[in-house]
């Protein structure tokens, strides 16, 4: 069933131009094409990128963050509670008043203490300015190896100059190993971000969907474009995006490390490149190619529409992502600093109202903890907490 099923769904007519089908494809005369099995490189490739991930963190991203002054926001832990904890992972990490109320009730606390028991718990599963330095870090340095790869298959090309010799033999065009394989660590990067993303799908993303779904896309479009011979054009579309990823991650570290004017220049280069990249030579060199120029030299069939589709929406997440740029960049033309990050895949800020209390509780400590004895005292005594409760 299984082997029907794959030859239904790997129909030459499907995904190739009329007239062509995958024997056409086969190695011959020391002729190498690309192969949808090549791919099975990347599943132990992932878990490779893991541990050098990893490696990668500990050896230059924290020694890097604490050279930069990164330094990581006291938090103090909420206290160890069975009903909170179970309703934290089970419903939700934000309950509604209700059910603040319900639950305070259950525990013999106020809904004050309980809300400051999920505000306090909510910041232990954020990750902290350190982890996230080291995770920019690494991911600076994969996405800076992936451009200068990239520019390095094109220096001796005509692809983005004269974008219309992509196109030159399709699809019998002729691969090298260099090309694969670059191929090949781009969906081997993509599949481990997909794996970290789901990994951390409970720690708060403000656009955590359309993150997921502009990986997903580009993973589809890379594995198609590699099984399809697409190779040329696809190393087009990947170079466009890598090249502002850079200067995101940029962003990012000088942003942990709170160099506010470095953060401002930085930002706005960002925002000028991603302009540039995604939404002037991307629709110009690669939809506009696909769409228009393509159909001079072959018929259409599914894969044609199919492409299409997938660029379409990875252009509409470039547009809305975009969008966020500009309302980070007014904010600063308006208010003179760049003071947060609203790119769907810049996370949310740590400095959140539990690290404001913590704040104000370091400047009034003495009279705070003489109030909140006082407060702690007359509780008890009224039967409203109990001794594992947490107090304020």
């Amino acid at each position: 069933m299984l082997a029907t099923l794959y030859k239904s769904f790997w129909k030459a007519e499907y995904w190739l131009p009329p007239g062509y089908t995958w024997a056409d494809l086969e190695d011959s005369d020391g002729i190498i094409y690309p192969h949808p099995k090549d791919l099975l490189a990347a599943i132990p490739l992932t878990f490779i990128l893991i541990v050098i991930r990893y490696g990668t963190e500990r050896i230059i991203g924290l020694p890097l963050s604490r050279a930069m002054g990164v330094r990581d926001p006291l938090r103090i832990k909420a206290t160890p509670n069975r009903i909170l904890e179970s309703f934290f992972w089970t419903q939700s990490k934000n309950p509604k008043k209700d059910e603040l109320s319900h639950l305070a009730s259950q525990c013999s606390l106020s809904v004050r203490q309980a809300e400051r028991w999920f505000r306090r718990r909510r910041n232990q599963e954020r990750p902290l300015l350190s982890k996230k330095f080291s995770e920019s870090c690494s991911r600076f340095l994969f996405h800076s190896c992936f451009s200068f790869g990239g520019l390095f298959i094109f220096c001796n090309k005509t692809w983005f100059g004269q974008p219309e010799t992509i196109w030159n033999g399709y699809p019998k065009q002729v691969s090298c190993p260099d090309l694969c394989w670059w191929y090949i660590f781009h969906i081997v990067f993509y599949f481990f971000i997909l794996l970290v993303l789901f990994y951390n799908f409970l720690i708060s993303h403000r656009d955590f969907y359309g993150y997921v779904i502009h990986h997903f896309v580009t993973v589809t479009l890379i594995f198609y474009s590699y099984s399809a011979n697409l190779v040329h054009i696809g190393v087009l579309v990947m170079l466009l995006h890598d090249v502002s990823d850079i200067f995101l991650e940029t962003s990012k570290m000088i942003a942990y490390a709170k160099w506010k004017q470095a953060q401002n220049i930085i930002f706005i280069l960002f925002g000028l490149v991603f302009f540039v990249s995604r939404l002037i030579f991307f629709p110009t060199k690669v939809i506009y190619n696909f769409y228009y120029v393509f159909q001079t030299n072959n018929q259409f069939f599914f894969g044609y529409y199919f492409s299409n589709s997938l660029l379409m929406v990875t252009q509409s997440l470039n547009l809305f992502w975009f969008f966020l740029i500009l309302k980070v960049i007014y904010k600063f033309l308006s208010e003179g600093q760049v003071k947060s990050d609203v790119r769907s895949d810049l996370e949310e800020p740590d400095l959140s109202d539990e690290l404001l209390t913590v704040k104000h509780q370091s400047n009034t400590s003495l009279q705070f903890n003489d109030a909140t004895d006082i407060r702690a005292r007359g509780a008890r005594g009224t039967g409203q907490l109990t001794e594992a409760d947490p107090v304020a």
